[in-house]
């Protein structure tokens, strides 16, 4: 995202928000899918052979570094945007590099995700080149990372499904193109990991912390409809049948349990209920408005009815980096990380950290106890800012 059009920096266009019947449009979806010859299925898809699983620690803890809008460009050439005076002679998209490796450094995250506007199109000559750069410090960790599209990842010179194939096809990326199980569904970059327990516990051949990553689409491109894109009931329809199949799974065999695990949602795009918090009821800053898009989709009530889902993540406005709780569900933006992104000058550019413990047991470790967040400086001091709890085991309602 950049803080005005599409092409230009400058005060944000206006949108009417208009309202559609998305969930009728979900369940027509539904019999339209099934009217072709090739249908989506529910069955869980292989893991393929050599796909590193992801796992909790012997620590009992799984940590995810969240990285939103880098907006990179070509590199050292690359100026930064709305910096102080005295940064601006030497900023470029090197800073950005540097504060990817010093939050690699010092979280030693178990999972790194990249939420979106990786590269900024315009100004990208390369978009694979571009890309080499952005996830370079990821990709030289050898820790697993992921990646979901912003709105301006495509505007270089590959197209958007291009951009996908390209990251998902990355050294040591769990990123996909689209779920295996899925033959028609609308954008690039849908799919889910799941994140099981200790190893030698009872819960190390099952997932206790779901993830889904979701392409909340660019622009538009209905007619009489302005504004950003937004998640399709083709996508929700997906993100049902497969929260169903993992609660379903986590509540048999092995280790039956009573209420599903906690999930975790990450993509671009703000959903319309961003809007809903004031300050006071969020964590953090609102110094923008809500740049969602100019209908709502219904997806926030597909995460309410699924009930699995606890946080949901995104970046998009970048000077935004506040977390609000929605019936049951936090609302967290990340905060502008990229230098050639706008920001404010003076205020630091940040990246968000999510902790999910595991409840200690006589036998080791069980399922997930708390899950916690909190955001990190690019200051000396990589500061630690606005930690709290996401949710916890003993507040869930009891089944």
């Amino acid at each position: 995202m950049i803080f005005g059009n599409r092409n230009c920096y400058g005060a944000k266009r206006t949108t009417k928000k208009i309202c559609f019947d998305f969930k009728a449009a979900a369940a027509a979806a539904v019999v339209f899918f099934c009217l072709l010859p090739i249908c989506i299925t529910a069955a869980k898809p292989a893991t393929p052979q050599g796909i590193q699983k992801l796992r909790f620690g012997k620590n009992g803890e799984f940590k995810i570094l969240q990285i939103a809008d880098m907006h990179y460009g070509n590199g050292k050439t690359t100026r930064c945007l709305n910096v102080l005076p005295s940064q601006y002679p030497t900023c470029t998209d090197l800073n950005t590099t540097s504060f990817v490796e010093r939050m690699i450094l010092a979280e030693k995250p178990d999972l790194i995700v990249f939420t979106g506007d990786n590269i900024y199109g315009f100004d990208a000559t390369d978009a694979a080149k571009s890309m080499d750069a952005a996830f370079a410090p990821a990709i030289a960790s050898n820790i697993p990372w992921v990646a979901v599209l912003g709105n301006h990842d495509q505007e270089s010179t590959l197209s958007r499904e291009g951009v996908m194939k390209y990251i998902a096809g990355m050294k040591n990326t769990l990123s996909k193109v689209n779920p295996s199980e899925v033959h028609i569904i609308d954008g690039f970059g849908n799919y889910n990991l799941e994140v099981e327990g200790v190893e030698g516990t009872d819960f190390e051949n099952k997932s206790v912390l779901n993830l889904y990553f979701l392409d909340s689409g660019d622009y538009s491109t209905v007619p009489f409809i302005d504004g950003y894109g937004w998640i399709k009931p083709s996508q929700q329809l997906w993100f049902q049948r497969t929260s169903l199949r993992l609660r379903r799974a986590y509540m048999h065999e092995p280790v039956p349990q009573k209420i599903p695990a906690p999930g975790l949602a990450y993509f671009h795009i703000p959903l319309p209920e961003f809007a809903s918090f004031d300050k006071s009821n969020f964590t953090g800053v609102r110094q923008e408005g809500i740049s969602s898009a100019s209908v709502n989709s219904g997806f926030f009530t597909t995460l309410v009815e699924a009930g699995d889902v606890k946080a949901v993540f995104v970046g998009h406005d970048h000077v935004n980096d506040f977390c609000g709780k929605l019936t049951g569900i936090n609302l967290c933006y990340a905060g502008g990380f990229g230098y050639h992104a706008y920001g404010k000058a003076g205020w630091s550019r940040r990246s968000r950290v999510v902790v999910a413990s595991l409840e200690k047991t006589e036998g080791g470790w069980g399922d997930v106890k708390t899950i916690k967040t909190w955001k990190r400086l690019d200051d000396e001091h990589l500061t630690g800012i606005d930690g709290e709890v996401l949710w916890s085991k003993s507040f869930r309602k009891k089944p």
